[in-house]
């Protein structure tokens, strides 16, 4: 299986990003720049079925992405390494720590990420009730091309807001790298993402971690999101955006940017 790896930046201080659903690599452009501007080597994958990666039929599950990130740092040889997995790769970092430990990890960071569950469940009543991944998954099928630059359009980068101002830019490069992945890929993702229970692997990090979400996030809702990964994850940093919606890495990147930076120098 073919894996897109973008390396840049120094060969030291090595920094993993990964990407959230729809999307690809190219979502931490804004992060990679900065970083490697700062001496950073900054590494970054396309997730089996997104980017330039290939699209195989099966496996399109958080345990394969776990696994995938995991054969990937050791072909590489990585130690040391500082993981940051935004949305759905939040939930791909917690499993591969989960199930591959942290000798080869030094730090973590969880952005706006999905852990520890979106579903709403007996045991997580402040989760997303079946019915709003349902629509995702039958929008999908319907027209994704749609299903995209509507997400994208609005509350993904929080454009729906009043006052906002929606940037096409953005609006163009969240369709494109969508829909650059595969259909059955990211149909698969939406069940990853939406009903894994990453409870008991936030409980598994024994790494600084960073956890940042923002109080506007209408995609991952930040109390069944990041506040509660903030009290199963030990000594987490807490860092909640006020006003900031989940695209919080383009519209608050000097601030996401800055405070990474602060974190890894720590």
């Amino acid at each position: 299986m073919s894996r897109s790896i973008t390396r840049t930046g120094a060969p030291g201080n090595r920094r993993w990003l990964s990407h959230g659903w729809p999307l690809s690599s190219d979502s931490w452009d804004s992060q990679a720049l900065f970083l490697a501007g700062n001496g950073f080597r900054v590494i970054a994958h396309d997730r089996r079925g997104h980017g330039r990666s290939s699209q195989p039929w099966q496996g399109n599950d958080m345990d394969n992405y776990a696994d995938d990130l995991a054969e990937l740092i050791e072909a590489l040889d990585l130690k040391g390494v500082s993981l940051f997995g935004f949305s759905t790769s939040g939930g791909e970092i917690a499993r591969y720590i989960g199930r591959h430990g942290t000798k080869r990890v030094a730090k973590a960071g969880l952005i706006a990420a999905v852990p520890p569950l979106m579903l709403k469940t007996d045991k997580n009543p402040g989760g997303l009730p079946i019915a709003v991944f349902d629509g995702i998954r039958t929008g999908s099928l319907a027209d994704r091309a749609q299903l995209y630059k509507d997400i994208a359009s609005g509350p993904f980068f929080g454009f729906n807001r009043p006052g906002a101002k929606a940037s096409q830019g953005l609006i163009d490069s969240f369709w494109l790298q969508g829909m650059q992945a595969g259909h059955k890929n990211t149909y698969d993702c939406i069940k990853a993402f939406s009903e894994t229970d990453f409870t008991e692997d936030l409980k598994k990090f024994d790494v600084p971690t960073l956890i940042v979400h923002g109080d506007d996030d209408q995609i991952v809702p930040i109390a069944a999101a990041g506040l509660a990964s903030a009290k199963l994850v030990p000594h987490a940093t807490l860092k909640v955006y006020a006003g900031a919606p989940h695209g919080l890495a383009e519209t608050h990147k000097d601030q996401l940017n800055a405070d990474i930076l602060d974190f890894l120098k720590a």
